[in-house]
């Protein structure tokens, strides 16, 4: 045959050749490629039409926004428990003592009961033998109006250490 550029005819046609078959080599692995595509893509779609699908994302679109406001919502519940919770009674303190020195044991007792706006009471028995006595004073960012004794002192500092 003849010479083509300078070439030989038969030379190109074999690299033709062998460029064509390396060619259709990777045609089909592309093709075996998008079928297992189109397979994976099937399955996702689970068989719906495009209207169903469409449908499908404006339904989980819908439900995502009413999670976001039931999570808003929750929220917002958490902050109210949360405030109600420093004022509700967490820190208490008790202590029993004597009152009278005239012998006799520890009877007597001052309790206080405060939240974490260090407001609240305390409450104070104070016994001896004929009578017992109690005592509520009200108490207001930690100090109360009302004159207290050592030990009310003594429980309302403790108390307040703990918060």
């Amino acid at each position: 045959m003849g010479e083509l550029f300078g070439l030989n005819a038969e030379y190109v046609m074999l690299v033709c050749f062998a460029f064509i078959l390396v060619l259709l080599v990777m045609v089909i692995i592309i093709s075996i490629r998008l079928s297992s595509l189109r397979k994976r893509y099937t399955r996702m779609i689970n068989g719906t039409s495009a209207e169903n699908m469409e449908q499908l994302l404006i339904d989980m679109q819908s439900a995502l926004n009413e999670q976001k406001a039931e999570s808003a919502k929750a929220s917002t519940h958490i902050t109210s428990i949360h405030q109600s919770m420093k004022k509700m009674t967490s820190n208490i303190k008790v202590r029993r003592y004597n009152a009278f020195n005239e012998g006799g044991s520890d009877l007597s007792f001052s309790l206080a009961m405060l939240n974490e706006e260090q407001d609240g009471v305390i409450i104070t028995g104070i016994h001896s033998r004929e009578q017992m006595y109690v005592y509520a004073k009200p108490i207001a960012n930690g100090q109360s109006s009302y004159t207290l004794s050592p030990e009310e002192k003594e429980t309302l500092s403790q108390t307040l250490k703990q918060s």
